[in-house]
């Protein structure tokens, strides 16, 4: 099964090949426009089963595709405060349950410390989910260890060691050998979009302990190709497990 967790910052049917190109069986993509939005833009062919989508904004928002059998349905219990993230059960030639995330993080101040942040009200509000099937979470956190501020409910390694706890780790960090804040590859090139620009490690994919035993392979995208090319601001992760 191959996984892959994208920002394509926004017109998705200007860049549908290149995500396709990838193969992904399941795609968490960010900031993406609705199915009907799609639609009207004349991309939609590509979609092999009903998608997953959320958000305020129909031309920004989370979307969960799948492809070569899998199916995505948004889970029953879904809060909708939380618009963007996703409870999706997974089906197919494996099942599974996801978590898709488009964190949107407030900002600022004194009023950010005392934020628990949009993935870690998601913990709570769907801890049945979580633990009922395998799960995943993955998407794009805009989140990462380098500002972590002590006493902060916001900060990223409060979350890190809360899904480490229900047996789910970084795909990246386990993979690599690298600890949160020392990423050597970035997956967002900020602002001006320049690989010596600022960049940071906002794009993640957590999973169950038992599948690290059945990976068969991940990757994150190059600068060159995503984002010097004029794709996004973020590249992709390519997650495959031999499930």
């Amino acid at each position: 099964m191959r996984l892959v967790t994208w920002n394509c910052s926004m017109a998705l049917h200007r860049k549908i090949d290149a995500l396709l190109a990838l193969k992904p069986d399941v795609a968490i993509v960010c900031e993406c426009a609705s199915p009907e939005i799609l639609a009207d833009r004349g991309s939609v062919s590509w979609m092999e089963a009903e998608p997953v989508w959320m958000g305020r904004n129909p031309n920004k928002g989370l979307g969960v595709f799948s492809f070569n059998g899998y199916s995505a349905r948004l889970n029953d219990d879904f809060h909708p405060t939380l618009r963007y993230v996703a409870p999706v059960r997974i089906d197919g030639p494996a099942r599974f349950n996801l978590l898709a995330v488009w964190a949107q993080n407030a900002s600022g101040g004194v009023t950010r410390k005392h934020q628990s942040g949009p993935l870690r009200r998601a913990l709570t509000k769907y801890k049945a989910f979580l633990e009922d099937a395998p799960t995943v979470i993955a998407g794009d956190l805009n989140s990462n260890a380098i500002w972590d501020k002590p006493g902060w409910r916001i900060n990223h390694m409060t979350k890190v060691s809360i899904l480490e706890e229900r047996g789910l780790h970084s795909a990246y960090h386990r993979i690599r050998g690298e600890r949160h804040g020392e990423e050597t590859v970035p997956t967002h090139y900020w602002r001006d979009r320049r690989k010596d620009g600022p960049t940071y490690h906002l794009d993640y994919v957590f999973m169950p302990e038992a599948w690290f035993e059945v990976v068969s392979g991940f990757s994150v995208g190059s600068f060159e190709d995503w984002c010097g090319s004029g794709l996004s601001d973020h590249v992709p992760l390519v997650l495959d497990v031999e499930l």
